[in-house]
């Protein structure tokens, strides 16, 4: 039992440390991003700072194998736990001011682009088990979303892997030019602003980054309607199964009953931190989470926050975003058409 107990220790040490010098520069990263915004260039934010000194780093000197681990921890846990974090400064009531014409919207433009990602693939001949993962990875959740469809359809390691960097990367370009894109639509207005970049955007990552740009306020509402987004995950995952088991082109119903068989056998898991978020809204709405401490979680929040988007610049590079070919890439700017073109559409008649 100690050799045990000694053992996980050494794991978990040797865990940190691989972790540490990644971590350490996305920390000094948010730093040095703090304090431009703050002397030199208030309007454009820690936040945005650090994702462009984070992607010119992670292009040049600082593309080292050794900073993986901790770019990866700042990118993903780090932000898991900003989102758990933002749930401990909300109250219930702030999910309901999203209205029914609000909750109407996210699932119409998911269903839009669902369908719109399908159709698209169709024409352009992409295999079934890619185009379904690239619609569930951009109506959804980004890599969640995929890693929660792949078991369920039976698809390929390669079409999954093809899917998640592909949404990445849609995702990525579309965080830096939707805040652009909104100032000249809607003049940053907080709901409309907040629905459009959280009704598209593919990550949780890339809404926080994005709606950053913009302002806190944007940043907390564009936050709960991408929350609503993945509520619907685990429809979406079933939904996509069924499409499976209709497009089965032979043995069809052999195909079904295999699917079938994914369906009950593969767990659809909802990000812990979704789960995090809603626990610690409630703790909050219940003011177990003393109101009083509400400055320091989201001062707390914004520097992890900050953190975790020097993470993310870190790990685009712009090799793979060239890299993907134009095939792929041109599935992917229809893609984007179709959620920019419905969101717009959908906000004029609904909000």
């Amino acid at each position: 039992m100690n050799n045990d107990k000694h053992g996980n220790k050494n794991k978990f040490s040797k865990h940190a440390l691989q972790i540490l010098p990644g971590f350490i520069v996305c920390v000094l990263i948010a730093i040095v991003s703090k304090i431009i915004a703050k002397l030199f260039l208030p309007t454009l934010g820690a936040a945005t700072i650090a994702i462009v000194i984070g992607i010119i780093i992670g292009n040049t000197f600082g593309r080292k194998d050794y900073l993986n681990k901790g770019t990866k921890f700042s990118e993903g846990t780090l932000l898991s736990i900003s989102v758990v974090l933002l749930g401990g400064t909300l109250n219930i009531t702030q999910l309901l001011d999203l209205g029914i014409m609000g909750v109407v919207f996210i699932i119409s433009l998911m269903l839009l682009t669902l369908f719109g990602t399908i159709w698209v693939g169709r024409a352009m001949k992409f295999g079934e088990d890619f185009i379904l993962l690239m619609a569930s990875g951009n109506a959804v959740c980004g890599s969640s979303a995929i890693a929660s469809t792949a078991p369920v359809i039976n698809a390929h390691s390669r079409d999954k892997g093809i899917a998640i960097t592909m949404v990445n990367v849609t995702g990525t370009v579309l965080m830096i030019l939707l805040p652009l894109l909104t100032s000249f639509l809607y003049n940053n207005e907080t709901f409309k602003t907040s629905a459009f970049l959280g009704g598209i955007l593919q990550s949780v990552g890339q809404v926080v980054a994005a709606a950053s740009m913009v302002s806190e306020e944007v940043k907390e509402q564009a936050t709960i309607f991408k929350i609503v987004r993945i509520v619907f995950l685990v429809g979406v995952v079933f939904l996509l199964a069924a499409l499976k088991k209709r497009s089965a082109a032979k043995g069809v119903e052999a195909v079904e009953e295999e699917i079938h068989s994914h369906t009950h056998q593969s767990r659809i898991k909802v990000p812990w931190y979704i789960i995090g978020f809603f626990i610690t809204c409630a703790l909050y709405s219940l003011n177990i989470i003393p109101h009083s401490l509400t400055p320091i979680l989201k001062d707390l929040d914004n520097f992890i926050e900050v953190i975790a988007l020097a993470g993310i610049g870190m790990r685009v590079y712009i090799k793979d975003l060239i890299q993907q070919g134009p095939k792929a890439s041109m599935y992917c700017v229809f893609i984007a058409l179709i959620q920019i073109v419905s969101a717009i559409v959908l906000i004029g008649f609904l909000l």
